[in-house]
């Protein structure tokens, strides 16, 4: 055995054993989802097709219990879509990227992106694909000019400087506002005159939480005119959004209205995504806590027109929980049996052993796979270091909360500064 695959082998048990899988963990074990993965390669034909008929393609959400194999199921997707000449971003949403906040995960999801066949930055590789005095450049830009695309004027002026400015610090500029930076209005002004262009551009004045919406619009149209098929958005951990303060709650169903193409208002030809969630959200937020019928309501209870449209946009998120997510399927015993197999066999070619078989014991329909992986792993590594010890692993649920927590909530159940009341 080569010693590269020996390295892959450790890389994929080293995943496995921490329960975070990566791309050689699931090039080793594959998906044992292949009713998600089939509607998945149907979305990304949707998708494909929904550039040319500026149509979204309708987003999947995928349901299943901590440990399911719900990461595990992205990290394949991501695979896929790859495979499919799609850019891929893979996000998971925290503290830091949470899903209310279009501008933090835009700037996750361009610096998560991965772009099929290349190792560099993905939008320095996307852009060094585009060909300006191409067809599909040119379509570009002129979509990007027309008011029906949604863009401030500002990205129709870089796709014009980009060429000419390409490989000097103002190419890099303009990749930089591409990629979430903001750009001096007074400096691109002076760029346009430079190159007699400077009655061209309105360059009209826009809010910034305006701005990430259309990135990712963008840049789901620039991958596209630089040769791949779209965009593929994959969001990991979304059941945080129990976690947030109420208005937070309510951005984030909005947000993932707008992202899962149940907007007609902002449709996103081109983008592709898919959701992962925890099986009991639904029961434990929106029917316990009553989301499902506090949140449009207090919302349209304010009387603003902006909460208002929130409420229903809210409410279309709501719905794609409640009535569309994609069960995983749990575990059989045959993928069981066949899975401690295989494992046995990529650990003893790792190590240089010979793994006994572990017990691939018929339990519980709730066991996940990651408790059985997780149990033969560490079995295995025991008995390797030390021979002859004898290995009982007790198996524990840990309960996750997914009520409000105050690190990732502002003081009040509204965000500062929005609270209409007196």
């Amino acid at each position: 055995m080569s010693v590269s695959v020996e390295v892959q082998y450790r890389r994929a048990i080293e995943a496995l054993r921490s329960g975070v899988p990566n791309r050689d963990a699931v090039q080793v074990l594959g998906s044992s989802q292949p009713r998600i993965e089939e509607k998945f390669r149907e979305h990304l034909q949707a998708a494909r097709e929904g550039v040319a008929a500026g149509t979204q393609a309708p987003g999947i959400l995928v349901e299943g219990d901590f440990g399911s194999g719900k990461s595990h199921l992205l990290e394949h997707l991501q695979h896929v879509a790859l495979e499919e000449h799609y850019v891929c971003s893979k996000v998971v949403i925290s503290k830091d990227t949470p899903l209310y906040d279009p501008a933090k995960l835009f700037r996750a999801a361009i610096g998560a992106a991965v772009v099929p066949d290349r190792k560099g930055v993905a939008l320095t590789e996307i852009a060094a694909s585009l060909q300006p005095t191409s067809p599909a450049y040119q379509e570009l830009a002129g979509w990007a000019s027309r008011p029906e695309s949604g863009l401030n004027s500002r990205f129709a002026a870089t796709l014009f400087l980009y060429p000419r400015m390409r490989g000097n610090e103002g190419g890099d500029r303009i990749l930089s506002f591409w990629a979430g930076d903001p750009l001096n209005a007074g400096e691109l002004r002076a760029w346009l005159r430079a190159h007699g262009e400077a009655a061209s551009y309105r360059l009209e004045s826009v809010p910034a939480r305006q701005l990430p919406v259309q990135r990712f619009a963008f840049t789901t149209r620039l991958s596209v005119a630089a040769g791949y098929a779209g965009w593929v958005l994959l969001v990991d951990e979304v059941e945080l959004i129990g976690r947030y303060s109420f208005r937070q709650r309510a951005r984030s169903y909005a947000s993932l209205a707008r992202w899962a193409g149940k907007l007609q208002s902002e449709s996103l030809p081109g983008l592709a995504t898919v959701f992962a969630i925890t099986t009991d959200f639904a029961r434990a937020v929106l029917e316990q806590r009553g989301d499902v019928e506090r949140v449009p309501g207090k919302l349209r209870a304010i009387g603003l027109d902006s909460d208002r449209m929130m409420a229903s946009q809210a409410e279309r998120g709501m719905r794609f929980i409640a009535r569309e997510a994609l069960r995983l399927r749990g575990p059989e015993p045959e993928t069981i049996e066949e899975t401690m197999e295989r494992l046995r066999e990529i650990h003893g070619k790792a190590y240089g052993w010979e793994p006994p078989p572990a017990e691939a014991a018929r339990r519980p329909g709730s066991t996940s796979m990651r408790q059985y992986v997780r149990r033969w792993i560490n079995e295995w590594d025991l008995m390797r270091l030390f021979a002859g010890y004898s290995v009982e692993t007790v198996v524990q649920d840990l309960a996750v909360r997914l009520g409000e927590d105050p690190e990732l909530e502002t003081p009040s159940e509204w965000d500062e500064g929005d609270d209409p009341r007196p």
